[in-house]
Order: structure tokens, then C-alpha cells, then sequence
């Protein structure tokens, strides 16, 4: 993801996360942490037909591993965009040497949690009232080996 990816990305992310969405800030934030030698970030975005149509983020610190966000447009759903960018995701793990990856996800979302568990991701908790205003819960869950769970997907990404 670069700088100018920042728009069309908030476009979406309003759309698909209308109550918690991040802020503008909140990924210029992340994309000052994802460049030079001592980066701690790694974000991508999906395009199809240069339009940006998922993305992903995550963070690395001490051999640990956070995904922070992934997300896929709507009408790109179920056609393997969203482990594409997991796959990117735990690849950046992988290269940030991270043993394990993290992530929260709402509980009360089903589909993003079944991706999860395609890839080895396992429960290990909730976060009471983590997504707010809502107050919805996150269940916490985690991944052992990044390096033994990443999927080859053909897909057009880029950092």
C-alpha cells in the first residue's frame, strides 16, 4: 500500500466496516511504519482493473506477529481474494521472522473466521467490547507457524 492508495482504501473500508472503521490517520500511521530497514508494518491492496478492491495490514514486534486488518470488496467475496491477502499477510510474517501471528475478529463474523481456520488459525479468547461504538466482542485468535501455513495464491497485490 502506498500513499496514494489511502483514498480509494477509506472508500472501502466505510463501506465495509460503517461503525469501526479506521481513520485516515490511522493508516497513514501504519504506512509510516512499513518502510526502510526498521519497518514493523507491512499493508498491501488488491486491484482489479486499478481499483483497489481489498487490502490487508499487519504489524511485527519481538518475533510476534498482528494482523490488523484485511479487507475485500463485497462483490469479490468468495472468490479467494481475502486468503490471497492473508497468504501476503503471513508470507510478511514469515519474512519479519515472526513464530506466531495474532488477530482479533468479530464474533460475529462467521465467514472471516472459517478463512482463519483454513489456515491453522485457532481460537484462544475473546476481547470483551472491543469493537466500538457497537460493543461488539473479538475472538482472539492465533497461529503457531506462519512460515508452514502460507498459501501460494495468484493475485494482484502490492505493497
Amino acid at each position: 500500500m502506498r500513499w496514494w492508495d489511502i483514498e480509494p482504501v477509506m472508500v472501502l473500508e466505510r463501506e465495509l466496516f460503517p461503525e469501526d472503521a479506521w481513520s485516515r490517520g490511522m493508516f497513514w500511521s501504519e504506512l509510516a511504519h512499513s518502510r526502510g530497514p526498521l519497518a514493523t508494518r507491512h499493508f498491501v491492496v488488491a486491484l482489479a482493473q486499478d481499483e483497489v478492491v481489498g487490502y490487508a495490514g499487519l504489524a511485527a514486534a519481538g518475533g510476534l506477529g498482528d494482523v490488523q486488518t484485511i479487507a475485500v470488496a463485497r462483490e469479490y467475496w468468495g472468490s479467494g481474494l481475502g486468503a490471497a491477502l492473508l497468504s501476503d499477510l503471513l508470507r510478511a510474517a514469515t519474512a519479519f521472522e515472526c513464530g506466531e501471528v495474532l488477530l482479533e475478529v468479530r464474533v460475529d463474523n462467521t465467514r472471516a473466521q472459517k478463512l482463519y481456520e483454513r489456515f491453522g488459525f485457532e481460537p484462544i479468547g475473546f476481547r470483551r467490547g472491543y469493537y466500538q461504538p457497537g460493543n461488539v466482542d473479538a475472538l482472539v485468535m492465533r497461529l503457531a507457524d506462519p512460515a508452514s501455513s502460507v498459501q501460494v495464491q495468484g493475485t494482484d497485490t502490492h505493497g
